[in-house]
């Protein structure tokens, strides 16, 4: 890391991790749908609080969404959006 803060630090994420994201977030979604919850509010109430309650436990979805950070959730659903592919 650099000491000098002028400079803009480059950030390059792991290319196969997108995919692993994108499989945690399905399993996640499923898990709180199938609980009758509304899995964008429950998601989207995790990635801005960091509150792990917001997802169910039902199916270990708690413990797989904690599995990524929540910038890389956030990345991923902007590179999906805006139809990026992260595989640079």
């Amino acid at each position: 890391m650099t000491d000098n803060f002028n400079e803009t630090m480059l950030f390059k994420p792991e290319k196969d991790k997108s995919k692993n994201i994108r499989e945690i977030l399905k399993k996640v979604y499923s898990s709180l749908e199938s609980k009758g919850y509304k899995p964008t509010n429950q998601i989207i109430g995790y990635i801005l609080s960091g509150d792990p309650t917001y997802i169910t436990s039902h199916d270990g979805a708690r413990k797989l969404i904690r599995q990524i950070d929540r910038d890389e959730i956030l990345e991923e659903l902007l590179n999906f959006y805006i139809g990026k592919e992260t595989n640079e």
